[in-house]
């Protein structure tokens, strides 16, 4: 495939919309990024075909629909009455007492426990004494030590509750506009309470605070900013919002907030013994970055808001997943604590289990939307973001740099195949392109969760540039190529015409330049149509037809000359298109032609005498075939006479008289749009060509000197052959004109 070289329009036209892609990306639109999420989604589910690695020691303990009719029957444990829905609290304390039994590493709580529960019924300890269930579950927590407990930013924990637990895990879930949960909070701030009181008096929303190591600034919702200092410690001063008196209880330095991670992310830490308390965090830069024991480190990719993907891998049904409901630990803890210990087990040992609901149709039941399943419990996002955590495999979305970088590679690269291609090829190239581009996609996502963009190149930049060149082409360069295709097609070969459909610069209005034109007359035609109508014109007499008869002769006569003479010029114009000349016009029975435009051929003089030998060659032979059929048009003319019905004439042989001259002229398009245009040549040299045809007579070609030096240069063993004649004084010349001729017979 030649390079085409571009022209301006269409260049500009690429750039203009490459920048409107990528301003378009810079923007972001919210339903084009859920499309690009939706890519996302398909990435992740390809991706499991891959086996992607998990960590072995995750376990989810359910509360099914078969645990709630297991409580209500007041089969669990001592008490002889079964509970509701919402259960005591020292239910989840037996789970507690029992993971801890077999030795679970982590127990987290997807559920959360807002408020204090005093009208719950006692529990009865070992030793007899009574105890509540808010304690009990309190007493387990302290116990086992190893409880996250559940907290998002409008739930407060009881601090019987947050006290005993080894951590808090944020639960926070906030699904994309399309309902699919994709992302989450890689932390929640939980404010001081001298913090929210300020914000509530002030209208600050806590959200917005600038956190710096000195200060935090508060802006409020008519500008204003309030700044309240940090000591080295990083704690604020109580009386700077209450004054010098400080309420009994409360310390007058302290933190002004608390950082709550999400709970996969304080899952994975007791698991790697990561420093939740001194992470590196650097939303500008777009990572935060966790230290941990023997030198282990874990860097997540988070946006300018903490939010990061998750990388989903394990669904609630994944056989690496342990899973058993509520009541299955229940009953081994009653085993347990009355010493029946045969059978027990330790499935738990060293798992990171996390406890939630997985009933339906309960107000507790949290399920929706993830990339692997449209309907699945969305609980499953703590393993998912812990295993990501362990594994240290992360989704890392291309950077916008990149993203541009592609848009424009991929545009440009489409363009080229656009411009340099016909249109279908272009299309196949272009979907050829598309189709490496985004297998390519796949598989990095597949090896390396690092995630390229497939909207804004594809559909954006590919698909656009593509639709938009290609109107172009049609509208402009492919109605220009029917144009010159209409008035060239007759003219010269399909190979010339395929030629001008690719030139890099077509000049079609008007061109000076060095041309060889040919002029080829039928000698004899005159005298054969003379013969013919006096032919005819005798028999009408002498058989004394009557008008109309006579009138049908004639235009028979008249049909059958014309079709004479086109055959000899379809026999020239045949060898001038074989030998990439174009033909210019029929002059009565005489042929012009010319070589070198529209498309410019170096040889252009050696062409156009190769054309006038076969030319002659094939009126040879034509002038045979035809004499040879008189012997059967005498017997046909006697089956007509018979008939009653005129004689055809006989068949004459005709010459061919041929004059060549090369020069410069004039070439281009003459006419209008609305009468139609000629593609000629015009010029003195034009008419040295007619003048040699003149003087050629009859089975002669005669090419002036400038194209016999033509042929010294680009064919000599033709030039030796040609004989030079007495110089020619020729009508509207003031000198006489060297001459040659041109043998063409076969020998």
């Amino acid at each position: 495939m030649r390079f085409k070289r571009p022209k301006r329009a269409p260049v500009l036209l690429a750039l203009t919309l490459l920048a409107l892609i990528c301003g378009i990306r810079l923007w972001n639109p919210d339903f084009l990024d859920r499309l690009e999420c939706m890519t996302y989604d398909w990435r992740v589910r390809s991706a499991q075909k891959f086996s992607p690695p998990v960590t072995s020691n995750l376990a989810f303990v359910s509360m099914e629909d078969s645990s709630i009719s297991f409580i209500r029957s007041g089969r669990f444990w001592e008490r002889p009455y079964g509970y509701g829905l919402y259960w005591p609290r020292h239910v989840y304390g037996r789970m507690i007492e029992e993971l801890s039994a077999q030795g679970a590493k982590v127990v987290a709580f997807d559920v959360l426990f807002g408020e204090s529960r005093p009208d719950h019924a006692s529990v009865k300890m070992a030793d007899g004494s009574l105890i509540e269930s808010d304690d009990f579950f309190a007493l387990q927590m302290q116990r086992a030590s190893n409880v996250i407990s559940a907290f998002t930013a409008d739930v407060i924990l009881p601090d019987l509750f947050s006290t005993n637990s080894l951590a808090l895990g944020d639960i926070s879930t906030e699904k994309d506009s399309d309902g699919v949960l994709r992302r989450i909070k890689s932390f929640s701030m939980r404010w001081n309470g001298a913090f929210k009181s300020a914000a509530k008096e002030y209208g600050v929303n806590l959200d917005t605070a600038q956190i710096k190591p000195d200060a935090i600034i508060l802006s409020q919702p008519d500008g204003k900013q309030i700044s309240v200092p940090l000591d080295k410690n990083g704690n604020f001063d109580l009386a700077d919002f209450v004054g010098d008196e400080i309420p009994k209880g409360r310390k007058r330095f302290d933190k002004p907030f608390e950082r709550v991670w999400d709970m996969g992310i304080v899952i994975a830490a007791q698991e790697l013994k990561l420093d939740l308390n001194h992470a590196e965090i650097n939303l500008p830069q777009g990572y935060i970055r966790f230290h941990g024991a023997n030198g282990i480190e874990r860097t997540i990719p988070v946006d300018a808001a903490g939010d990061f993907y998750i990388d989903w891998r394990i669904t609630p049904t994944s056989p690496v997943l342990l899973r058993e409901p509520i009541e299955t630990v229940l009953k081994q803890d009653k085993l347990r604590l009355l010493g029946e210990t045969n059978g027990l087990n330790d499935n738990y040992r060293g798992k990171l289990v996390v406890f939630g609901s997985a009933a339906k149709g309960n107000d507790l039941t949290d399920r929706g939307a993830t990339p692997l399943e449209n309907d699945t419990l969305l609980v499953s996002k703590h393993w998912n973001v812990a295993n990501s955590v362990i594994t240290n495999e992360f989704i890392r979305r291309a950077p916008l740099a990149l993203e541009l970088a592609l848009i424009i590679i991929l545009g440009t690269l489409t363009a080229i195949l656009t411009w340099q291609s016909r249109v279908l090829m272009a299309a196949g190239g272009a979907i050829l392109l598309a189709a490496i581009y985004t297998a390519a996609t796949f598989f990095i996502f597949a090896k390396t969760r690092f995630w390229l963009p497939l909207v804004y190149p594809l559909a954006g930049a590919m698909l656009m540039e593509y639709v938009i060149l290609v109107a172009h082409r049609v509208m402009f360069e492919e109605g220009e190529k029917r144009r010159v295709k209409s008035i060239f097609s007759k003219l010269v070969s399909p190979h010339v015409v395929n030629e001008l459909l690719d030139a890099k610069k077509l000049s079609l209005g008007g061109a000076h330049r060095e041309i060889t034109i040919f002029f080829a007359d039928v000698r004899g035609f005159t005298a054969f149509t003379d013969e013919a109508q006096e032919q005819v014109a005798g028999y009408v007499r002498t058989h004394k037809l009557d008008p109309a008869s006579a009138e049908k002769y004639f235009e028979e006569s008249a049909r059958e000359t014309l079709e004479t003479v086109n055959l000899y010029l379809a026999t020239v114009a045949e060898a001038v298109k074989k030998h990439e000349g174009t033909l210019d016009k029929y002059i009565g029975d005489c042929v012009m032609a010319f070589w070198n435009a529209p498309a410019p051929n170096e040889k252009h003089a050696l062409l156009s005498l190769k054309a006038a030998i076969e030319a002659q060659r094939a009126i040879l032979e034509l002038n045979q075939k035809r004499l040879a059929q008189n012997p059967a048009r005498q017997i046909e003319n006697q089956e007509r006479i018979a008939a009653g019905l005129p004689p055809k004439p006989m068949h004459t042989a005709l010459q061919l008289g041929t004059g060549i001259n090369t020069g410069l002229v004039t070439v281009g398009l003459m006419g209008s749009d609305e009468h139609g245009f000629n593609y000629t040549v015009f010029g003195r040299e034009v008419n040295l060509a007619s003048r040699l045809e003149g003087v050629s007579g009859s089975g002669r070609v005669i090419i002036s000197d400038a194209t016999y030096f033509h042929l010294l240069r680009h064919a000599p063993e033709i030039a030796t052959t040609c004989k030079e004649l007495s110089p020619e004084k020729v009508k509207g010349f003031r000198e006489a004109v060297r001459i040659y001729e041109v043998p063409w017979q076969n020998k």
